[in-house]
C-alpha cells in the first residue's frame, strides 16, 4: 500500500474532498432544512490528513484504556468487532485489576499508511497500516468506519498481518482505492457470504477456502481437543453480518479483494459424570455468570481478513491471513 506521494497531488487531493464533502452532504433548502446527500455522492471517505488524525485519536484513547483497565475511556473510538474484544478484554482487566493495568506499555504506530477509497454512501471508512511496538515485525491493521460527516472516525477492524501478507490496492489517478460491495459477483465468494461460508467451513470443511491455521489447523485443534476423557467440547460457529460487524472490502490491484469480516464462536466444556469442568483462568472467571458446575459455555467474537481472489482465477479459495479473537462472556451451569 503505497502513499500518496505528490505534495501538490496531496493537497488538491485534500481541498478537493473537503469541498465535495461539505457541498454534497450539507445543501440548504429554501425552507431552511438540511439534507444530506452524502448517500448518493461517491466521494473519498476522508483525506490522508485527517486519517492521521484518526489513528493518533484513536492509540491515545486505546493507551489511556489500557492503563486505566477503564472501557469508558476509549468506547467512542471503537465498534464492531474491536468494540465486543476490547470491552471484555478492559471489564476483564478492570475486575481482577481495579488499580488499573502494572503491565501497561504503550502503544505506538509509526510508518502509517493509509487506503482510502472513494464511495457512496455511509458508512464511509479507511484502512490504515502501521507498524506497531507489540507483534514483532507483523503489521497493525485497522479499519476505520463511521456513519455521518459529524460522527467520531472508530475502529471497528483491528488485525495483524506479516509484511508480506498486505496486498497492493488498485487507486485511481488520485490515489483513491475502491471499496467494492457485499453483494459483489466478480469475487469467488462475495463479501457478504464469506462470515456465514467461513462459519460453516469451521463444521464441515468444504473448499471454499485455502488450508492454513485458520482453516484446517484450526479444525484440527479442536479435533485433539474434544478427545480429552472426561471432557467433551462443542462447538457452534455463527455469522456476525449486522451494522458494525458488516464486511468491508478493497479491491486489490490483482482484481481480488482483501476483506475484514466478523463470526462469533460459542465453545461448550461439559464434564463427565464424576469429572468436573477445568478451573478457568480470572479472566474468563470475570467475564462468567452462574456457577460453574458441570459446564462452562464460552462466547467468543472473532475478526479475520482475507484474501478474496477475483472469480474465474486459478483455484479460486479465499485465504484468511490474520484472525483476532476475543472472550466476550461466558456461562457456568
Amino acid at each position: 500500500m503505497s502513499r500518496v506521494r505528490d505534495p501538490q497531488r496531496l493537497r488538491r487531493l485534500e481541498r478537493w474532498a473537503t469541498a465535495a464533502v461539505t457541498a454534497a452532504a450539507l445543501t440548504l433548502t429554501a425552507s431552511g432544512c438540511v439534507v444530506v446527500h452524502g448517500e448518493r455522492e461517491v466521494l473519498p471517505a476522508t483525506t490522508p490528513a485527517e486519517a492521521a488524525k484518526a489513528l493518533a485519536r484513536f492509540t491515545d484513547a486505546y493507551n489511556k484504556a489500557d492503563k486505566a483497565y477503564d472501557r469508558t475511556l476509549d468506547a467512542d473510538f471503537v465498534t464492531g468487532a474491536l468494540g465486543a474484544i476490547d470491552g471484555a478484554r478492559l471489564k476483564a482487566g478492570r475486575t481482577n485489576n481495579p488499580g488499573g493495568n502494572s503491565a501497561h506499555t504503550p502503544l505506538t504506530l509509526t510508518d502509517a499508511k493509509f487506503t482510502i477509497p472513494k464511495k457512496a454512501g455511509w458508512p464511509r471508512w479507511f484502512l490504515a497500516d502501521a507498524k506497531g511496538n507489540k507483534g514483532g515485525d507483523q503489521r497493525w491493521l485497522l479499519v476505520f468506519l463511521r456513519y455521518g460527516v459529524t460522527e467520531q472516525w472508530r475502529v471497528a477492524f483491528l488485525t495483524l498481518a506479516s509484511p508480506g501478507d498486505v496486498p497492493e490496492f488498485r487507486k485511481d489517478a488520485d490515489g483513491l482505492a475502491e471499496a467494492l460491495p457485499e453483494s459483489s459477483t466478480e469475487l469467488a465468494v462475495a463479501p457478504g457470504d464469506l462470515s456465514k461460508d467461513y462459519a460453516a467451513s469451521l463444521g464441515s470443511g468444504g473448499d471454499a477456502f485455502a488450508d492454513g491455521t485458520h482453516t484446517t489447523g484450526w479444525r484440527k485443534l479442536r479435533t485433539r481437543a474434544a478427545s480429552r476423557p472426561g471432557l467433551a467440547r462443542q462447538y457452534i460457529d455463527q455469522p456476525l453480518t449486522d451494522g458494525a460487524y458488516a464486511p468491508l472490502a478493497l479491491r486489490t490491484a490483482d482484481g481480488g479483494a482483501l476483506v475484514f469480516f466478523t463470526t462469533r464462536h460459542y465453545e461448550k466444556q461439559t464434564a463427565a459424570q464424576g469429572a468436573s469442568v477445568p478451573t478457568p483462568n480470572k479472566d474468563v472467571q470475570a467475564l462468567t455468570t452462574g456457577e460453574v458446575k458441570q459446564s462452562l459455555t464460552m462466547e467468543f467474537v472473532s475478526n479475520e481478513v482475507a484474501l478474496d481472489p477475483p472469480r474465474g482465477a486459478a483455484g479460486q479459495r479465499v485465504s484468511i491471513l490474520a484472525r483476532v479473537q476475543g472472550l466476550t462472556s461466558a456461562q457456568g451451569e
